[in-house]
């Protein structure tokens, strides 16, 4: 029953996870076709990819919290090697995603003359 139980909350939280990026995939197409292909400016292509990173970095976040609970139950040495595996390719992803959309943040809020 419990281990019924947890695979529902881990379904559930990968699910919410699948949302998050598909929706962040979805707005950044939705604002490349309205604003990148009328503007054309550098600018707005990169707070689409700054919006669509935060989306990126929130869904991986769900995913991690998933691979969590799923191996909390009862790990074995085999699933918690896998979970220490793809935590740190999704803290190396999350890592690089956010110092990129730091860097763009800065080079957008810098005036124009001291780029």
């Amino acid at each position: 029953m419990i281990r019924h139980g947890h695979q529902v909350v881990v379904t559930a939280v990968e699910f919410v996870g699948v949302v998050v990026i598909t929706a962040g995939v979805a707005w950044a197409l939705v604002r490349f076709v309205v604003d990148g292909v009328r503007f054309r400016d550098a600018a707005v292509f990169t707070r689409i990819r700054l919006t669509l990173g935060r989306f990126l970095t929130l869904g991986l976040e769900f995913q991690l919290a998933a691979d969590i609970l799923r191996t909390a139950l009862s790990p074995t040495f085999a699933q918690i090697g896998q979970l220490a595996a793809i935590a740190a390719i999704r803290t190396v992803l999350n890592y690089v995603l956010r110092r990129e959309i730091e860097q763009e943040q800065r080079q957008i809020a810098a005036p124009e003359g001291s780029r």
